[in-house]
């Protein structure tokens, strides 16, 4: 592994560079990867790996036509690497339970009896194992366990697969059945196209995906916008100018400027009007919201969230209740102004970019 400088503190990663793409090759080399569920990560994790020339075959139950519609037009051949969840579990020799959480305690049973000696059981979360309590989902002691986690969604993690520079995850090892479950979830995350891997465990992945879904990546982000919309609205401000200083400028500059070189370097590159704000308000949001994530994280430790999870996403009808969820967000005043913005965007062929383009750069330092 790497040793590389995490802001202080020393942590080991795996690069492409110490386990490239023809060892992963050769450590899977006659294996079957049976992706279950084609879904969120489903489709990219299973194109990706396809992609890269490995055995892979997609689960995925005809009771939902939409998701197996979905493979089908994505190239996967019902009977031969398409199949019902039950057969792809019995060709695989490493199942990848990429269903959603609720879904995986519904279909454990049909999973675990084929569950023969030797083979893999892979997830990309940690919630079905680390709070087995809730989910009855316990794996026989003659399997390997393991996880690798993309820090993104599935159409993240093929799109950056596909522009050639991958997306983070972690992995871990829940169980060593076989002697082989490290170099198997290794070559299976560098398989799916990782930019790098850092090693976690269950708990710690569940732990901090579940606050950080909740949290800045999904829940705060959006409630912070919609807050900040509303006061701009009771203001006076148009549905356009509001939209465009919550969401358009965030999405579209400064993110991808964090991205790019970190927060420092955003700031530095912002107007010194917005940089001292900024700075001012900053320490108060913060104090406002860490009740909140203090709270979140008790509630995830706690297991609380996870009994929403399964209370809520399990029942029959909770395709229609989250249609209408986001139906209503869709249909919000913020959201339909967002989707006019969108619709007014240039449509223009990118500009030729070399290494003699002035003023993209930016400042190094304030």
């Amino acid at each position: 592994m790497a040793l590389i400088d995490f802001g202080g503190v020393k942590e080991k990663v795996i690069t492409r560079k110490e386990f490239p793409m023809a060892k992963a090759r050769k450590v899977l080399k006659g294996e079957t990867v049976a992706v279950i569920g084609y879904g969120v990560q489903g489709p990219a994790q299973a194109l990706n790996m396809k992609d890269n020339g490995f055995n892979v075959i997609v689960g995925q139950s005809k009771r939902f036509p939409r998701d197996w519609e979905r493979a089908r037009k994505d190239g996967w051949r019902p009977g031969k690497d398409l199949l019902e969840i039950e057969e792809a579990c019995e060709r695989g020799t490493i199942i990848e339970m990429l269903v959603a959480d609720a879904a995986q305690k519904a279909i454990w049973p049909m999973v675990a009896k084929r569950l023969t000696p030797g083979k893999a059981l892979y997830f990309s979360h940690g919630f079905s194992i680390v709070y087995k309590n809730q989910t009855k989902v316990i794996p026989p002691k003659h399997v390997d366990v393991i996880m690798v986690a993309p820090k993104g969604s599935g159409t993240s993690v093929r799109r950056n697969f596909l522009s050639g520079a991958g997306i983070n995850a972690s992995f871990a090892v829940e169980q060593d059945a076989t002697g082989r479950a490290l170099e198997r979830c290794i070559a299976l995350g560098i398989a799916i196209g990782s930019g790098y891997l850092f090693p976690t465990t269950f708990k710690q992945e569940v732990y901090s995906d579940l606050t950080g879904e909740r949290g800045v990546l999904m829940g705060a982000i959006a409630g912070i916008m919609e807050a900040q919309y509303e006061v701009l609205r009771r203001h006076g401000h148009t549905p356009s100018e509001a939209f465009n200083e919550t969401v358009e400028e965030f999405t579209e500059s400064l993110i991808r400027l964090v991205g790019e070189n970190g927060m420092d370097w955003m700031y530095a590159n912002c107007s010194a009007t917005a940089q001292r704000g900024a700075l001012d308000w900053k320490p108060k949001f913060r104090k406002a919201v860490t009740p909140l994530f203090r709270d979140l994280y008790r509630r995830v430790a706690s297991g609380a969230e996870t009994q929403r999870v399964l209370q809520s996403c399990g029942r029959s009808d909770y395709q229609q209740q989250l249609t209408k969820e986001l139906n209503a967000m869709a249909n919000s005043e913020m959201w339909q102004a967002g989707k006019a913005t969108r619709a007014l965007r240039p449509k223009e062929p990118a500009k030729h970019i070399s290494g003699v383009v002035k003023g993209i750069v930016g400042r190094k330092s304030n």
